[in-house]
């Protein structure tokens, strides 16, 4: 069976599109849920401040390689408790000896895979205490489905990836998918703009509304690239949440525990 099948999304909205598209929900007295992803961090940087500065009191699940993560970056976080830990892979290193880059392709060896989910998570735990969630996020967004099940082993409860997807993990894993990538990666490297990254998320929002579905919608960024155009979307964006009753930003801590989650 599908889970989160691909919605068709506008290709271009505006600002007011999606003011209109929260006052329905609102008109349904249901609330939007959102939740943001970024990915790739090790090390405290000028980019990771400005992350952090923009992000404000927003909660924030920062994707983390383990094998590179500075005792620096966990310093850093300290000051930052409504930040969450995820487990990026072990080292972003790409495995696939074909097609698209993986760390995680089907011909790996389970046991390399399991010892490297145990390994990440352990030094993850280690560095960043209850900061860091029991989520993996492979790089990439690519993880043969073959290595789910080792995910519960090495303790990990959610897997993350880039929506949507196929088929419904095994029990004991949930999915908090994220939905709308703001890197334009096959071209600029830049943000997407705005009028398809809005129409992308009023996109999922209709959907979820038409259909009762009460899941979140993520968000994903990537600081170490994250250009102004990104930045003042997303100041927009937050603004726009903060004014409206019928949305808010919700943490990843929030929705491993909501029973709504497929597990």
């Amino acid at each position: 069976m599908m889970y989160l099948p691909r919605v068709a999304a506008a290709s271009s909205a505006e600002w007011p599109d999606l003011l209109v598209e929260l006052d329905r929900w609102d008109e349904t007295g249901r609330v939007a849920r959102l939740w943001w992803r970024d990915d790739d961090a090790v090390a405290p940087t000028v980019a990771l401040d400005r992350l952090l500065a923009l992000s404000g009191a927003t909660p924030l699940a920062l994707a983390v390689i383990p094998a590179d993560a500075k005792a620096e970056l966990a310093a850093a976080l300290r000051d930052f408790p409504q930040v969450g830990v995820l487990q990026h892979g072990w080292r972003h290193f790409n495995h696939a000896t074909a097609g698209k880059s993986s760390e995680y392709p089907a011909e790996r060896y389970p046991i390399d895979v399991a010892d490297e989910l145990d390994e990440g998570r352990q030094r993850l735990r280690s560095l960043f205490g209850a900061q860091a969630l029991r989520a993996f996020v492979p790089p990439w967004n690519r993880f043969a489905a073959r290595f789910v099940p080792l995910l519960p082993e090495a303790g990990l409860v959610v897997l993350s990836q880039m929506a949507p997807r196929k088929t419904l993990p095994p029990r004991g894993v949930a999915i908090i998918d994220v939905h709308l990538d703001l890197v334009a990666w096959k071209t600029t490297r830049g943000f997407v703009g705005a009028g398809v990254a809005l129409g992308r998320l009023i996109a999922e929002l209709q959907a979820r509304r038409e259909t009762g579905d009460d899941s979140a919608i993520g968000v994903l960024t990537h600081h170490l690239i994250m250009d102004g155009a990104t930045e003042d979307f997303l100041a927009r964006l937050g603004e726009t949440v903060a004014a409206h009753r019928a949305v808010y930003w919700a943490s990843l801590s929030e929705l491993i525990l909501d029973p709504a989650v497929a597990r």
